[in-house]
């Protein structure tokens, strides 16, 4: 599959389709919620109400990668930022990759990912990758999540294939409570982003489906985006979920 977003050819769009099912990935966009250590908190309050103004507005103060977002190679590289895609790369075939149990910070290796997926990433658009770890949101757990080697990253990237997570980082996240082993910086995602791979982080609720769905992830249009929050819904057809 080309960086230029050709994916039609895996799947028929869900809205053609009789039967199917959507399932919200995403989380909601509140004030004071869960975001990468060190970045500004997420702000969301009213701006104008109908008592005083007579309509309301809503001010939102975010960062591009609060929320449930998807990241573009213009993150970390030289690479195309979100607004060079197409609408349509934002559309995957998708499979999932259950790797639960895990503990926390415990890497996920080629090898463990290899023999958690049903069908070769180059069948599909995007492997979303099942940690389990979306139900420690809101606790500090929640950044003490396991986390790809940059081998497994760097097999998905040779097969033009893109990442999504259900933990806040594919790479292991700073905290206190971090290893001396673990590898330093972003190698997850410079191995991905040098294929001009996109990667969708803080998915919430992938054990609803099986193996098989269609994600849409469609960021806010803006100039030399590196990230936008977006609105994942999985589509699924009667009998493929869980």
């Amino acid at each position: 599959m080309s960086a230029g977003g050709a994916v039609g050819a895996h799947f028929t769009p869900a809205s053609v389709r009789p039967g199917v099912t959507s399932f919200d990935l995403s989380r909601p966009l509140a004030t004071g919620m869960a975001v990468y250590p060190g970045t500004e908190p997420v702000s969301v309050e009213p701006d104008a109400t109908r008592a005083s103004d007579g309509y309301r507005t809503t001010r939102l103060d975010l960062d591009s990668h609060a929320g449930t977002h998807v990241d573009a190679p213009a993150h970390l590289t030289d690479g195309p930022s979100l607004d060079e895609f197409p609408a349509e790369r934002f559309r995957f075939a998708a499979v999932l990759a259950d790797l639960r149990p895990l503990d926390a910070r415990e890497p996920v290796s080629l090898d463990a990912l290899r023999d958690a997926l049903a069908v070769d990433p180059e069948e599909v658009d995007l492997v979303a990758v099942v940690t389990g770890w979306d139900r420690h949101w809101g606790d500090d757990r929640y950044f003490d999540h396991p986390y790809l080697t940059a081998e497994a990253a760097g097999w998905l990237a040779d097969r033009d294939c893109d990442l999504g997570v259900d933990t806040v980082n594919p790479d292991p996240t700073p905290t206190e409570r971090a290893d001396g082993d673990e590898p330093d910086g972003f190698p997850v995602h410079e191995r991905l982003f040098d294929a001009d791979r996109l990667i969708v982080e803080n998915l919430r609720g992938l054990d609803r489906l099986a193996e098989r769905f269609e994600l849409h992830a469609y960021p806010l249009r803006f100039e030399g985006a590196d990230a936008s929050p977006v609105r994942a819904v999985a589509y699924a057809g009667n009998g493929e979920s869980r």
